[in-house]
């Protein structure tokens, strides 16, 4: 096969991942919703189950007005949304779906995953400073702190399996995987998945939006296509943080019978519904408790991570 196709069928690959499941996962949030609440609303729309549920807030965005508040800075706040959605579509380029199924196996990998991910949460922040409203400036001054606070065990929590694999590579993370792996790593595991929910603003750490208090955070000026953009980029980043938690702590394609590419899909949908669980479950956190819940619980249970995964690797070498 000639390269440039090989590159053009990645990249078509990429983009589907990138523009199906998010969708995906937008459908089964209404649903799980609906049932663990006994909503009734998103299940009419279209008859069986509101199976045109998802249609019809598509048709409802499309519709809506696009409006610029007049005091607004117009070229920042028409870029946030781009700047919160794209580096999603970044990250997947680099995550392994199954042996050899990657688009680019860079040997920082996880370095450039984890630091491409962080830039999406600057779209928030461009948006809240733009909108020239207090809610908006509020809740974009919520989002830097949330990312300053959370981003230090997310990557403590990820440099656990670099370590243990001796490589900053994700396929050859996964090569190095073993089964036991999972109790060895368990608690960077919830550090990292808690990490990435707080850093995704996804309920319980969902203080930069608090609809109860400041409407929608850094997007209450936003409208029709553009706040599309933005809950997309949410679902969007949901795929991503269920895909990177896959593959560093419970062995992507790895597993018994099935092929490796749906181990990994099957994984990536569980995680992704435990993360609609937890909207579902969890009141929202104060201000204070999730600070302390960053500093003082999980920074230090990264670094027990840490320190395990160096003893055992001392020890088995």
């Amino acid at each position: 096969m000639p390269e440039w196709l090989e590159i053009l069928l990645r990249f078509a690959v990429i983009l589907a991942v990138f523009l199906v499941l998010p969708l995906i996962v937008g459908q089964s949030e209404h649903k799980v919703m609906a049932h663990m609440q006994s909503r009734l609303g998103p299940m009419y729309a279209g008859g069986f189950h509101g199976w045109a549920q998802l249609i019809a807030d598509g048709v409802k965005f499309a519709q809506k007005e696009d409006v610029i508040p007049a005091a607004a800075d117009r070229r920042v706040f028409q870029l946030a949304p781009g700047v919160a959605l794209v580096p999603y579509l970044l990250v997947l380029i680099v995550i392994p779906i199954g042996p050899g199924l990657v688009g680019v196996d860079l040997s920082l990998g996880l370095f450039y995953a984890l630091a491409v991910m962080g830039i999406g949460v600057l779209g928030s922040i461009m948006a809240g400073w733009a909108s020239a409203n207090k809610y908006s400036v509020l809740g974009g001054m919520r989002s830097a702190a949330q990312l300053m606070s959370y981003e230090l065990p997310l990557v403590l929590s990820a440099s656990s399996v670099a370590m243990a694999a001796g490589t900053l590579s994700l396929p050859g993370i996964l090569d190095a995987w073993e089964w036991w792996w999972l109790p060895w790593q368990a608690i960077g595991a919830v550090v990292f998945f808690l990490a990435g929910l707080a850093e995704l603003r996804r309920p319980p750490f969902d203080m930069p939006i608090a609809e109860s208090e400041i409407i929608m955070g850094p997007m209450t000026e936003y409208t029709g296509m553009r706040f599309a953009l933005f809950m997309l980029s949410e679902y969007v980043g949901i795929v991503v943080l269920s895909f990177l938690t896959t593959v560093l702590f419970l062995g992507g394609w790895h597993g018994p019978l099935l092929p490796g590419v749906v181990w990994t899909f099957v994984k990536v949908l569980a995680l992704a519904f435990v993360i609609i669980w937890f909207r579902v479950s969890f009141p929202r956190l104060r201000e204070d408790q999730l600070q302390r819940l960053a500093w003082v619980g999980l920074v230090p249970l990264a670094l027990v991570q840490l320190a395990l995964t160096g003893v055992v690797k001392v020890l088995a070498g």
